[in-house]
This record gives C-alpha cells, structure tokens and sequence, in this order.
C-alpha cells in the first residue's frame, strides 16, 4: 500500500470522526445515548470513503514446485521376450513408492508402442515401437517443465526416425535404462524387403532382399523365395565374421490378377535362439491396366508424336496412330483421341457415340469450329481464321482426381483460333487460358462430369510442353505422368454408384485397417446422414462382426483395428436406401516385433551419450535413485505468488456496511426517533 494511500484513509478516518462528533456529541444534551450514533455514523461514512479510496490490499502465497520425474516405459512385443510384465511393474512401483522420491519428485507415468499412451499397465502388447516419437511427445508435454525422463526399453525400435539421436531440452535429463539380454548371439535375419505394392500383369517385379548375419564363424545358407508351397526363387549364401550382409534381388513374373502373397525364408543356423526373423511374408497386387488408345488424325503433325509416347511411357498402354478414312473397329479401343476434326469426321462422331466410347477433341489451327458446333457437345466458338498464342494456367480447385501442377507457369503457348470460347457447367476445368498475361476464364484442358466421357484440349503445338518439361526436369516422368491420369480417367467405364468404398486388397499384420466409404444422394452428391453398417468375417471362421461406420469429414470410417493374418470378406450397408456394397482383403502375417533376439545395448549407449548421461541396467536402479536425490539439478524450488486485489472487489464490505446502516434504523426505532 503506498504513503498517499495511507493519507488518504487517515484523512477519510478523520472526515468520519469529525462528522460523526459534530452530528451527535458536539453540544449534545443526550451524550450518553449519543456514542452509539457516534460510533455508527462514523464507521458507515468511514466506510463509504474507504470504498471510494479503493486502496489495494496485496498478498503473497508460496507454492513449492516439484521436479517432474516421467517414466516412459516400452510396451512393445519385442518386450516380453526381454522381461516379465508383472517383475517389471513390480519394480517400477517400488520405486514411485518410495518415500524420499515422492517427497522429491512429481511423478508421471507413461507407456509406448506405435505412440504414446498415459497410465501405467504395463502388458507388451503393442505390436510396433517408436522411441523417438515417444520421447519427442513426451517433450512436448513437459516443455517447460525440469526434472528427469527415464526410459525403460530394450533398444529395438521398429518405427519411425532412430532414437540413437535424439536430444533431451535442457530442462528435462534423460537416463536410458536398458532391459532384457544383453548377450550377443549367432543369428541370420531378414533385415529389409523391398517389393513394390503393385505389379502390372504379365510384367516381371523386383523383389530386394536385406539380410544380416550376427556371428564369428563361417556359415552357409539357402535363401528360398515361395509362392504357396512352390520355389521360384533360390540362392546358396555365406557369411563370416568379415561379411555380414548381403543383398539379394530377384524378379518374379506377374502372371494372373490378384492379390498374391509370397514368402522369404533363409534356412536357421544351428541352434538358432530367434528363427521367427528367418523368413518374412510379403504380397503384391497383380493388376491389368492394358489401356488401347486411338489417335485419329487427317494430318501429319508433330503432337501425334507426343501423344504416343506419353501414352506408352507405361507399358500397359499402346497408341495406334490412324487415318480417320482407314477401317477401323472402335471397339477394339478404351479411348479414341480425335485430333483437329472437321466435317469429314462426321461418321467416326456417330460411331463413337454408337458404342459409348470415351474420346478427347484437340483443336488447332485446321480444327473447323462449325462442325464441333453442330455436334453439340457444351462447347462453342465463333472462331476467325486469325492465330493466337495462349498460355496455360493450372486450376487448383480441379479435384475430380488428383492432379499436381507440374510448372504450366513456364510452359510455352499453344496456338489456336482466335474466338471466344462457350462452355456449359458440364466440364471441369484442369487448365485455363492466359493470353497476354491476362486470365481469360476460358478453359484450355477440361473434362466432362457425364458419360461417356469426353475431354478437350484448346490449341496445338502440344509437343512443346513435353519438350519444355525434359528442360526442365531432364525426363519426361513428371508431364507423361500428369497427362496419364487424364488417359486413365477418360478410358475408365466405370460409373459412377452411389455407394463408394475405398480400401486395400491387403494388409500386412499388426497395423491398424481401416476401410472407408462414401454415399451419395440421388444428385451424387455426399450426404452426411447416411447410416452405414458393415460386416466382416474371416473365411476360415463362422463368427461374423457387425458394427456402424463414423462420419469422418466427407467419408464414413471403419476401424478393424489389428486382424489376424487370413482372408476377409465383407459388406457394407447404407440402412435408409438399402444399397449395398461388399469386398475382401487379405491379412499377411507379419510381426516385426518378434524379429531381435536380444536387447540393442549399443543403440540405448549412443542414446546415453548423445545426451550426456549414464547408461542404466535393470538391476542399477538404487544407484539411479541415489543418482536423482543426490543431484542438484533435481531441486524443489519455492516460488511466491503475489496478489494485488482493490478493496471494492471485497464485496462483504457491502454487506458490513448494509448492517450498520440496519442497526442504526433500527436504534432509532427502538428510541422512537423515526
């Protein structure tokens, strides 16, 4: 409170005092009845003027803050082979238990697998570990907090980025505590596989296989890749204490379409501790995506070129390139590119338009706008005989699928008739049209919504583009990939249902499946009030699950959680409109849980040294605990709290005020004054 506050409740004091005197003792015949009005008048106008002083009155609290101590315990399956769930927990209890670490620390308990989890059940259920990310989570919880972070794990990390570097903020310090065997034994594992998800049909995929030898004697092995019970791959392998590893690449032929699992297995050493890293399970899907498609054309131009060879830059897509005049069997082909038609295309338009195929119009300087006028297809011009240059703009709000902009901003111009360009709400804009630096709103590549479907492309000189984006990323797989999309969605003669599904034809073990939906009204598009239910059931069992699907956005959701490795069908049901829709996948055992044999000793050591500390083993830990009650950095520090809060904000004042005026009324009454 400050010196001219102090004044100026002595003068307020003063003012009471002297008002109250002169009002009921100054000159006063009755002055022993008098000091009881003296004494309430004086406090209730002292009061008052307290009030309007409105001095603050400060406080000051003292709060003693803890160091936090945060165990982060690894759940993970690996685990189990190191410890027993119920030995550990006992120990960990033991010391949170203890007296002198509670009087010292603030404890928190933490376990992790694939993410971090809160409380402390410790069962060795998760079926992936991710350490780094366990302890960066950990980090963002306590950031401003000090005290220690001890990580009780065996050093085998399954997920995510090594947690060998990983660095603890300064205010908390990390002691890795490594758990489970330590020892070092003789071991063949499959390390890695790389095998890509799809393979097209009748195409040959490389399968990169990744194997270590932990030992010091000579060794040799087979390496067997099968299919089913089948060997279609094999190779003689040795390894020493000087050759350690070994890549081995093989390429199997894609015969049939479907889902197609395979099994690497390496033969086990003698009396191998951990045989269940010696062969690993992987899958494929064999897909056939064999597009044919006809370029018609009554002229010579260098664009016929470029599209051909972006269409066969994948090898399940062939382009013939043909006189409209020659016989042809459109039906022979998935899409029908049509390049600068005029009225002698007249009978290839009708016979497109008889079977239903899909085509995509390019225009240019010798394109006769009248006959696309007559065709009525959404798309108009009243075109001159003049050129000009237009540029492309990418439309960023395209979503029909997905498409990435690939630099069109430094693309040269095409050429096309000078006119304004028509066009009905029925086409989707990919790119628009720039002509002097001005955005015209025109479209210069576009698709249809209907079917079947039809594109168009505004203009000629296309092999520009295709030259300019080999400038540019010294190959064509950026542009030849962009205009493939559009190829695939134009030939596609899939329509469009209702009840859409999406989700993979298989799953390898131990992750999370989730399978998705859409449902359309009957104006396509997404309603949200949908219910969905669906069903799933392994072949092999007679027990089906049946259970609701979650709005998520603009899809419904299913989570299946981790399934056993087998073979599922199932379906899904919009209850309201009873459409129905229904799948299967397949569930590939793998756990790479199961694949160390002891702990990653040396992985937990680096862990220590990257953040200056001391390496801890289960049977240390009284040493750690002296180490965390010993050491000054973990501290209780006192920290005071002062409040400043002003006097009107006391609203019992009010009230203590009410009641003196109460008892001076009420005096008076009993006197018989009032």
């Amino acid at each position: 409170m400050t010196a001219t506050t102090i004044v100026y409740i002595t003068l307020a004091l003063a003012v009471a005092l002297g008002f109250a005197f002169f009002q009921y003792l100054h000159k006063s015949p009755r002055r022993s009845k008098d000091y009881i009005f003296f004494a309430l008048r004086s406090t209730s106008i002292f009061l008052i003027l307290l009030l309007l002083i409105n001095p603050k009155v400060r406080s000051v609290t003292y709060e003693l803050i803890k160091p936090k101590l945060v165990l982060l315990v690894d759940n993970s399956e690996s685990m189990a082979l190191a410890e027993d769930a119920a030995e550990l927990e006992k120990d960990l209890d033991m010391l949170k238990g203890d007296p002198e670490i509670q009087q010292r620390f603030d404890i928190s308990n933490f376990r992790f697998g694939e993410d971090l989890q809160s409380g402390d059940s410790i069962n060795f259920s998760e079926g992936f570990s991710n350490p780094q990310r366990a302890m960066e989570q950990t980090e963002d919880i306590f950031q401003s907090a000090s005290g220690a972070l001890l990580l009780f794990s065996d050093g085998n990390q399954t997920l995510g980025r090594d947690y060998r570097y990983f660095r603890q903020s300064d205010g908390m310090k990390l002691f890795p505590v490594v758990l489970g065997d330590t020892a070092t034994y003789s071991d063949l594992s499959i390390e890695r596989l790389n095998v890509n998800r799809y393979a097209f049909l009748n195409n040959r995929f490389p399968v990169e296989i990744f194997l270590n030898y932990k030992g010091a004697r000579n060794v040799e092995t087979r390496l067997q890749l099968f299919s089913g019970n089948s060997v279609v791959f094999s190779k003689k392998l040795n390894f020493s204490e000087d050759h350690t590893s070994e890549i081995v690449r093989s390429e199997l032929q894609a015969g049939s379409v479907g889902v197609k699992t395979f099994r690497v297995q390496v033969e086990p050493l003698q009396n191998e501790k951990n045989v269940e890293n010696n062969q690993r399970n992987f899958g494929i899907e064999v897909i056939d995506e064999r597009t044919n498609v006809l370029i018609l054309t009554s002229m010579i131009h260098p664009d016929l070129g470029a599209f051909k060879k972006l269409i066969e830059s994948n090898q399940q897509r062939k382009a013939e390139i043909k006189n409209f005049s020659e016989n042809i069997q459109i039906e022979d082909y998935q899409l029908v590119i049509i390049f600068q038609p005029d009225y002698s295309f007249k009978d290839v338009y009708q016979r497109l338009a008889k079977a239903g195929k899909p085509y995509f119009l390019v225009t240019g300087s010798k394109t006769d706008w009248n006959f696309i006028n007559s065709l009525q297809l959404g798309l108009n011009k009243k075109a001159t005989g003049q050129q000009q240059e237009v540029f492309p703009v990418f439309n960023s709000q395209f979503g029909t699928f997905q498409l990435d902009d690939i630099g069109f901003d430094d693309y040269p111009p095409l050429s096309m008739k000078f006119g304004t360009l028509n066009y009905d709400s029925n086409f989707e804009v990919i790119l628009e049209q720039s002509i002097q630096g001005v955005q015209t709103g025109e479209p210069l590549l576009a698709i249809s919504k209907t079917r079947p479907k039809f594109g168009f492309l505004i203009g000629e000189n296309f092999w520009r583009w295709r030259a300019e984006s080999y400038l540019q990323n010294a190959n064509f797989e950026a542009f030849d990939e962009f205009f493939a999309k559009l190829i695939q969605n134009l030939a596609s003669q899939e329509q469009k249902q209702r009840l859409e599904i999406d989700y993979e034809n298989f799953y390898y073990g131990n992750r999370q499946i989730r399978i998705m939906a859409q449902y359309f009204d009957e104006n396509y598009e997404f309603d949200p009030s949908g219910i969905l239910e669906i069903r799933l059931k392994n072949k092999d069992s007679v027990n089906a699950v049946t259970s609701s699907l979650l709005l998520k956005n603009n899809h419904y959701e299913f989570n299946a959680g981790e399934l056993a490795a087998g073979t599922y069908d199932f379906s899904i049901t919009e209850k309201t409109s009873g459409l129905s829709k229904s799948g299967s996948f397949q569930v590939i055992d793998f756990n790479p849980e199961k694949q160390f044999t002891s702990a990653n000793l040396t992985g937990m050591k680096e862990l220590a040294n990257t953040n200056h500390s001391e390496l801890y083993f289960k049977d240390q830990l009284s040493q750690l605990k002296d180490e965390l009650l010993n050491s000054s950095e973990f501290t209780p520090v006192q920290k005071s709290h002062e409040k400043a809060v002003p006097l009107i904000d006391w609203y019992y004042l009010l009230f203590v005020l009410i009641a003196v005026f109460a008892a001076e009324w009420f005096y008076r009454k009993y006197l018989g004054l009032i």
